[in-house]
């Protein structure tokens, strides 16, 4: 696997003080270069994304290069780093939310963290299930199209 290459999904506990566990097999794929710190973000749905330092760098860097000139570029780079929150791991693998994005994804007690390649996801369980519910009945062929390109 290659590094910072997330997988797999994993069921935790936000505790009282809005502090999530990240899954051990992530930690362990965590590149030191990132120094045990992350940037969690709100996701397109009401999730929260968790990406390596290194990987929110390189988006950062593709927002730099969007015009600032274009109304819906200044939306958009607005949008992506304003719950922009770097986060650094603890002693016991966690990490602090904010409220702000713990709201945002309707998180409660109980949550799932999904490894999707460069990213972690962070989701209330029932919405997870939801979304995964909706997607393949509406876009079935188109998955199997992504598929057929994806998988040899």
């Amino acid at each position: 696997m290659n590094k910072d290459t997330f997988t797999g999904e994993y069921r935790y506990a936000l505790d009282a003080k809005g502090r999530v566990n990240i899954p051990a097999p992530f930690r362990k794929v965590l590149s030191p270069e990132n120094e045990n710190t992350v940037v969690i973000t709100r996701g397109q749905d009401p999730t929260i994304w968790v990406y390596p330092a290194l990987e929110w760098q390189v988006i950062e860097n593709r927002l730099r290069e969007l015009s600032a000139l274009s109304p819906l570029n200044r939306s958009f780079i607005r949008t992506m780093t304003r719950w922009a929150t770097p986060v650094t791991l603890d002693k016991q693998g966690r990490i602090q939310l904010t409220s702000d994005l713990i709201q945002y994804a309707n998180l409660e007690k109980d949550v799932v963290i999904v490894g999707v390649i460069n990213k972690m996801e962070i989701w209330n369980p029932a919405r997870l299930e939801q979304v995964s519910a909706e997607i393949p009945q509406s876009d079935s062929e188109e998955f199997n199209n992504l598929a057929q390109s994806i998988i040899i």
